[in-house]
């Protein structure tokens, strides 16, 4: 019998509610603990999702015995801090993206997971998709002949506002690292790193940057055209232009979609997606578990180095764009 793990969410916000209503529909997983700053706003996160425990402190939570694996839902600018309290406490981790702010902190990231010898993964589930994976194996397989360009966006209209986390430097605010990670991700999982980058970016009256566009260059020709923006709404879908035809990841491409293939000769075919429950949190979630099952501290599947490639490459996106957190990348870039 698979073993059941004890599942603590850290931070308590929209995404930590999605992946817990996900986490009930896995057979392994117990929905344990949730924690936030404010006590009672734990207890009414524990209450609505089904949690047994509740906590007011992350430190009282990582002290808890019985606690397996942590998924960490804070913003991005938190994650470094709250990856180590875990670590050094032996919790596995499963840490939303961005992974960190810089690759300096990722990088100590991973070797506190090395040193604790403990399970450390970057929460990318789009990874674990069903279509995307499909997708995948269909550019993979050659069918398509050679991918020469990838188009990804993602956008929608988020109007400014001085409160929100989206435009909110201190918390990592910004389209780039929030949503403008996937075009990049999807470039990396297929093209893999470019040998030159090239950004323009538009900036809202905090600093922070509302828009984003990349363009990807490699060595023997292949490109990127990626956008990020909270200007306006886009298709958010992420096209794969081959030798010999041309693949769609259909709108909310991130997501369980559908994939349409259309090969240069005239077929058309379209792939159903797979999924049938959920909003698609519980494939990564499951990973996690099959991984600790194993014995790993890391996935085979997201592994430590392609998270240190996706925040090595939206460095460089930021260093040419002008983009800066000054609370975490003076180290780095200054």
């Amino acid at each position: 019998m698979k073993k059941t793990y004890n599942w603590a969410v850290l931070g308590c916000g929209k995404i930590a509610r999605k992946f817990s209503n996900d986490l009930k529909l896995l057979s392994n997983a117990r929905l344990y603990a949730a924690a936030s700053r404010d006590l009672k706003r734990a207890e009414q996160f524990a209450e609505e999702l089904g949690f047994e425990n509740a906590y007011g402190s992350y430190e009282e939570m990582v002290s808890d015995p019985n606690v397996d694996v942590v998924y960490i839902a804070t913003p991005h600018s938190h994650h470094y801090e709250h990856t180590m309290l875990c670590l050094n406490n032996k919790k596995a981790v499963l840490c939303e993206k961005a992974f960190a702010i810089n690759k300096r902190e990722a990088e100590e990231m991973i070797a506190c997971a090395q040193k604790n010898n403990t399970f450390l993964m970057e929460a990318f589930w789009t990874m674990f998709q069903p279509s995307f994976r499909k997708a995948m194996e269909i550019i993979q397989s050659g069918e398509l002949g050679k991918l020469k360009i990838v188009r990804s966006d993602f956008a929608f209209n988020a109007p400014f506002d001085l409160e929100k986390r989206l435009y909110n430097i201190s918390l990592g605010g910004g389209s780039l690292l929030d949503i403008g990670i996937y075009p990049v991700f999807a470039a990396l999982t297929s093209l893999g790193k470019p040998e030159k980058i090239k950004t323009f970016a538009d900036f809202s009256p905090t600093g922070s940057e509302e828009t984003v566009n990349m363009i990807f260059k490699y060595k023997d020709g292949e490109m990127a055209s990626l956008t990020s923006s909270f200007a306006g709404f886009s298709p958010t879908q992420t096209e794969y232009l081959c030798e010999k035809g041309y693949l769609i990841l259909n709108a909310r491409w991130f997501v369980p979609t559908h994939i349409t293939v259309w090969k240069a000769r005239g077929e058309m075919e379209t792939f159903p997606s797979e999924h049938k429950e959920g909003t698609g949190y519980q494939y990564e979630a499951a990973h996690v578990m099959e991984c600790l099952d194993a014995g790993k501290i890391e996935s085979d599947k997201m592994t430590w180095q392609m998270s240190l490639d996706l925040i090595e490459t939206l460095d460089r996106v930021r260093i040419d764009a002008g983009i800066f957190f000054p609370e975490h990348d003076k180290k780095m870039f200054f």
